[in-house]
C-alpha cells in the first residue's frame, strides 16, 4: 500500500512537472478583436497618453458613436475631451483645425466621409496646406477619421470611396486600414503625427474580428505610416489592394492556390505616401500585377499604381499589361443586385488574375 502511494505521488509530481514545462513553452495566445474595438483601444490609449488629444464629432459622446467606435470614452474622459457637435461638418472641422493650430491634437470624426465634402475646404485649404504655406512654422496635427466607401443599401450619395480624392492632395497623409492590427497601429501613428491625416475606415469591417498579436496588444504598438504589408507571399502574380478588398484578394488567392496559382497579396495600408518600393519588388518577382479597389476607375488608386509601375524599373519585368479591378464607373445604385454588380467581387478578382496569366 505504501509503495502504491509512493507511485501515485511520483506520478502526480511527474505530471505536474510536465504540465509546468508545457505551460512555460506555450506562447501567449492572440486575442480576437474586432476592427471597431481596435479603433476604440487606439483612441483610448492615446487619450490617456497625451492630454492634448480629444475627439469631436456627431454623436461621439453620449451616444457612444454612430457605429459605437467611441464606446465608453465619454464616460471615462468627460465633456472636455469627448465632444458632441451639431450636424455641421464645416463648422466642427474648422474648430478642430483651429485647435490643432493652437497646439492640441484633435480627432475629428465624420459620421461618413461622404459628409466630409461639406468640410473639404477645411481639410484641403486649412489643414493640408498650412504647414507648407507657413514655411514649416505652423504644424496641423489632426486626424480626420470615419467610415469610407460603399456600405450596404445607402445608394449614391453615401457610397463613395475618398481614397483617390484625398490621396491627390499634397500635405495630407491618407491611411486605409484593413485588419484590427492595421486599425490600431495606424490610428495611433496618425494621432502622434504632426501632419494632418485622413483615416479611411470601412463600415462593413467594423464588426469583423481579427487575431491581435501580443505585440499589437501593447500600448506602445504603432505601425509606420507609408509602409505596405505583404499579407500572403506568392510567385505568380501580385495583387495590390487596401481596406475591405484586401480580404477579397486573400479569398481569391486561397481559391486560386487550389489551381496552382500563387498570388502575392499586398495590403497598401497607406495611400499617401504610397509604398511603391514594396509593389515594385513584388512585381519584379511575379512579373504580373492586378490592383483591386472599391472606388471608381478614373484617376483612382489603381490608376496611380499602374502609372508608377510603368514609370519605374518594374515595368520591364511585366510579362503582361497590369489590370485594374475597380468599382463600376457609375453612381452607386440602391437596389442590392445592382449594388453587388457595382463593386468588386471575389469572382471578378479570380477572372482578372486568370486573364492576366492567360489561363
Amino acid at each position: 500500500m505504501a509503495s502504491l502511494r509512493c507511485f501515485l505521488r511520483s506520478g502526480r509530481n511527474s505530471a505536474a512537472v510536465v504540465l509546468r514545462r508545457q505551460f512555460h513553452k506555450t506562447p501567449s495566445a492572440c486575442l480576437q478583436v474586432t476592427v471597431r474595438d481596435a479603433l476604440n483601444q487606439a483612441m483610448d490609449e492615446e487619450l490617456e497618453r497625451d492630454e492634448r488629444v480629444f475627439l469631436l464629432g456627431e454623436e461621439v459622446a453620449q451616444y457612444d458613436g454612430a457605429y459605437k467606435v467611441s464606446r465608453g470614452l465619454w464616460k471615462k474622459y468627460g465633456d472636455k475631451r469627448i465632444i458632441d457637435t451639431p450636424i455641421t461638418e464645416m463648422g466642427f472641422a474648422g474648430i478642430a483645425v483651429g485647435a490643432a493650430m493652437a497646439g492640441l491634437r484633435p480627432i475629428c470624426e465624420f459620421m461618413t466621409f461622404n459628409f466630409s465634402m461639406q468640410a473639404i475646404d477645411q481639410v484641403i485649404n486649412s489643414a493640408a496646406k498650412t504647414y507648407y504655406m507657413s514655411a514649416g512654422l505652423q504644424p496641423v496635427p489632426i486626424v480626420f477619421r470615419g467610415p469610407n466607401g460603399a456600405s450596404a443599401g445607402v445608394a449614391a450619395q453615401h457610397s463613395q470611396c475618398f481614397a483617390a480624392w484625398y490621396g491627390h492632395c499634397p500635405g495630407l497623409k491618407v491611411l486605409s486600414p484593413w485588419s484590427a492590427e492595421d486599425a490600431k497601429g495606424l490610428l495611433k501613428s496618425a494621432i502622434r503625427d504632426d501632419n494632418p491625416v485622413v483615416f479611411l475606415e470601412n463600415e462593413l469591417m467594423y464588426g469583423v474580428p481579427f487575431e491581435l498579436s501580443e505585440e499589437a496588444q501593447s500600448k506602445d504598438f504603432t505601425i509606420p505610416i507609408g509602409k505596405a504589408k505583404i499579407e500572403r507571399p506568392g510567385d505568380h502574380i501580385t495583387l495590390v489592394s487596401h481596406s475591405r478588398y484586401v480580404g477579397h484578394c486573400l479569398d481569391a488567392a486561397a481559391f486560386l492556390a487550389k489551381e496552382g496559382i500563387e498570388c502575392e497579396v499586398i495590403n497598401l495600408r497607406t495611400i499617401r505616401p504610397m509604398d511603391v518600393d514594396t509593389i515594385e519588388a513584388s512585381v519584379m518577382k511575379t512579373n504580373h500585377l492586378v490592383t483591386v479597389e472599391g472606388g471608381w476607375p478614373q484617376f483612382g488608386v489603381g490608376a496611380e499604381i499602374c502609372a508608377r509601375i510603368m514609370e519605374g524599373a518594374a515595368f520591364n519585368y511585366l510579362d503582361a499589361p497590369a489590370v485594374r479591378v475597380t468599382g463600376v464607373d457609375i453612381p452607386m445604385p440602391y437596389a442590392k443586385i445592382l449594388e453587388d454588380h457595382s463593386i468588386p467581387q471575389i469572382k471578378d478578382i479570380i477572372f482578372s488574375v486568370k486573364k492576366t496569366l492567360g489561363v
